[in-house]
């Protein structure tokens, strides 16, 4: 008859376990960095703030743009308006005006 002796390893005992903490673990990375994780929420947080700002000038840009065509419609027209308007489309002057070169705003000279 043949006895086998052996010693019980602990090995067995860890398999599990570390098996777990690797599932764990490889969740937990994907939870924070993943697409849809908690970081990619606060990057999508802070470019909304940026673009909620860009979006508040782009619209008062509008208004003023809006009020600007209002006093060019029939209606309500204004004749400094369209004068001023004409003007600066054609590049055009009277002869007995005074026309005062100005530099643009953030050109070098």
């Amino acid at each position: 008859m043949w006895t086998r002796q052996h010693r019980r390893r602990n090995t067995g005992r860890l398999i599990v376990p570390v098996i777990s903490a690797a599932f764990l673990a490889y969740f937990g990375f994907h939870a924070y960095h993943g697409e849809f994780g908690i970081y990619s929420k606060y990057r999508f947080e802070a470019r909304m703030a940026e673009l909620q700002a860009e979006l508040a000038t782009v619209k008062g840009e509008r208004v003023e743009l809006e009020h600007r065509v209002q006093l060019l419609h029939d209606g309500t027209l204004e004749k400094d308006m369209l004068d001023e308007q004409a003007r600066k489309a054609l590049n055009f002057s009277q002869p007995d005006e005074i026309t005062i070169m100005r530099d643009r705003p953030g050109t070098i000279n």
